[in-house]
């Protein structure tokens, strides 16, 4: 397929309607030579080739942010496409020396959601499955690995990356699988098993990923050996659990014992109060006691005698007066020596039921702590949670560690039952006959036009996953470092001939930035060349820097300035 045309247009009118044509097209700046401070760069040239690129699936920020640095958003460049709703339309044709051929019109704007673009011959499709749309409908490619825009990568050049790199063309987070397959399928060794082994290799990069994660802490041997440790911990708690002596009436029994300790202090009290009372009864007893009078009667007598003497009436004899006082104090030890007996009984019965109290007061204590309490045993069971729910860890990261151990097994397995064809001596000699081929062109091409023999060859790589891999590589065969720029063009130009001469699709046109470094002997040698096979070379270049033979022949796509940029947002 090669460029027909390019139309910008807003939702008012056409911007730029660019038109290509075969052989060498050029996209330039109109700097005009009288003006020193005026420069043909930041023009929109690579905008050009980034439009064309958006159409065949590129994500739209490549149009608005930084080349370098994609965190650097040309807002205003943004803005315009948006509110202006601007419409990319991309024609591709099978030919361009005829009307009558295969037309390929694809339609893209800068709008999401429900108001995005996708368009392919007015057909409209979701953003998911345009790609793969263009792929059938360009290419006809049957297989979904590799993808449309890894095959087409080499084609369009203008990132630092693919400008200096021959065949590194993917981008940063593609690996030796991904350019395997796709320089497979572009030198048609494809096999129909493509697709499965990078489905493979993916998902055996998961797993190991996963692994990677579940042994980040230890290794599943040391998991399998803090399980036996803990497995037997866990025993020897379940053994002391089944020993475990625990009084279920505990707390009954504690609410008894406190409750004899208060009858034993209250008896015990009593007794106290008791033996107060008896012991101030008895010692009264003794005081009057004490004061029974027991003095001389006769001597009493004879002064009783006299005293009558001398006091007339005296009704009373003495002796009446001794039994009298004699009589009154017994009467009172009568009286306080009354309630003794009382006091003695319950002083007894209070011994007795003290008696009583203490036994049961020792038993209780001893039997609570004979027996384990509940939160001796809640700290036995809380132990236990904590160890099952570690072994439970163990036994999920071991189980997991299993799985991942099996699937990257399995996956093995199918990936070298895969690789058992891919890299059987049949399949490698159809890889050596094909890489001959492309060499002759590849060779020849490079030699007429830089007078160096450049070539393709492949080893068999290792990869850190211990994965085969057909590597390639492009070289110098004089062993010469040679120029980078001189040998991608050769290869891309060399790999649209061999393709036609295998019968495999692809694009006919390239399009490069920054060719400045090209030597001029170069840049006409190469649009003799492409005029010559047929093959449409899109360069955006300084217009100084190109030969006054090669800005006759080639074709102006567009030239540029300051004062009239690609969108022409400066009009706006």
């Amino acid at each position: 397929m090669f460029i027909k045309e390019l139309i910008i247009q807003s939702n008012t009118s056409v911007i730029r309607h660019i038109k290509f044509s075969t052989g060498l097209n050029l996209i330039i700046d109109n700097t005009s030579s009288t003006d020193s401070k005026a420069t043909g760069n930041n023009i929109g040239k690579t905008t050009v080739l980034k439009l064309i690129d958006f159409c065949l699936g590129a994500n739209p920020s490549i149009i608005y942010t930084d080349t370098e640095n994609k965190t650097d958003t040309y807002s205003l460049v943004k803005d315009f496409l948006v509110n202006n709703e601007v419409l990319i339309t991309l024609i591709l044709v099978d030919n361009l020396t005829t009307d009558n051929c295969k037309q390929i019109k694809i339609q893209r704007n800068f709008l999401s959601r429900k108001k995005a673009i996708h368009k392919i011959n007015d057909q409209d499709f979701s953003s998911k499955d345009f790609k793969q749309a263009l792929d059938q409908m360009i290419l006809n490619n049957k297989t979904t690995k590799p993808s449309f825009r890894q095959i087409i990568s080499h084609n369009i050049r203008y990132t630092d990356s693919s400008i200096s790199n021959t065949l590194k063309t993917l981008d940063k987070y593609s690996n030796d699988s991904d350019y395997e397959i796709l320089y497979l399928y572009l030198l048609g060794c494809s096999f129909d098993d493509g697709a499965k082994k990078q489905a493979l290799l993916t998902k055996l990069q998961k797993e190991q990923i996963f692994q990677e994660r579940l042994e980040n802490k230890q290794t599943k041997n040391k998991y399998e050996i803090a399980l036996s440790i803990l497995e037997d911990e866990i025993t020897l708690l379940n053994q002391k659990k089944e020993s475990f002596n625990l009084n279920e009436n505990l707390m009954q029994d504690l609410e008894n014992l406190n409750l004899i300790r208060y009858e034993i202090n209250k008896t015990s009290s009593l007794i106290a109060k008791l033996e107060i009372r008896k012991n101030l009864i008895e010692d009264s007893q003794k005081e009057l006691n004490s004061n029974i009078s027991y003095i001389d009667m006769q001597q009493l007598k004879n002064l009783y005698k006299i005293t009558k003497y001398n006091i007339t009436n005296m009704q009373k004899k003495f002796e009446d007066l001794v039994a009298y006082h004699n009589k009154m104090i017994i009467e009172k030890i009568r009286f306080i020596a009354k309630d003794l007996p009382n006091l003695k009984t319950e002083i007894n019965n209070a011994n007795a039921k003290l008696q009583t109290l203490l036994p049961q007061e020792k038993e209780l204590s001893q039997k609570i702590s004979r027996g384990n309490s509940f939160a001796e045993l809640e700290e036995l069971i809380a132990a236990l949670n904590e160890k099952y729910q570690k072994k439970g860890e163990y036994e999920s990261i071991i189980s997991q560690l299993n799985e991942v151990e099996q699937n990257i097994k399995n996956l093995n397995t199918e990936i070298k039952n895969i690789d058992n064809y891919l890299f059987s001596s049949e399949f490698e000699h159809t890889l050596k006959e094909q890489i001959k081929k492309f060499n002759k062109y590849f060779s020849a091409i490079s030699y007429e036009l830089y007078g160096e023999h450049y070539a393709l060859a492949y080893d068999k790589k290792i990869d850190k996953n211990r994965q085969q891999h057909y590597k390639f590589n492009a070289f110098n065969t004089n062993m010469s470092s040679g120029k980078k720029q001189g040998e991608i063009l050769c290869f891309d130009l060399a790999y649209i001939l061999f393709a036609d001469d295998e019968g495999i699709s692809c694009l006919h046109f390239l399009l490069n930035d920054k060719k400045e470094l090209m030597h001029d002997n170069q840049l006409i040698k190469v649009a003799d060349f492409v005029k010559q096979n047929n093959i449409q070379l899109v360069i955006s270049i300084l217009k100084d820097k190109l030969p006054n033979y090669v800005l006759d022949k080639a074709h102006k796509v567009i030239e540029l300035s300051q004062n009239d940029k690609l969108l022409k947002i400066e009009n706006t």
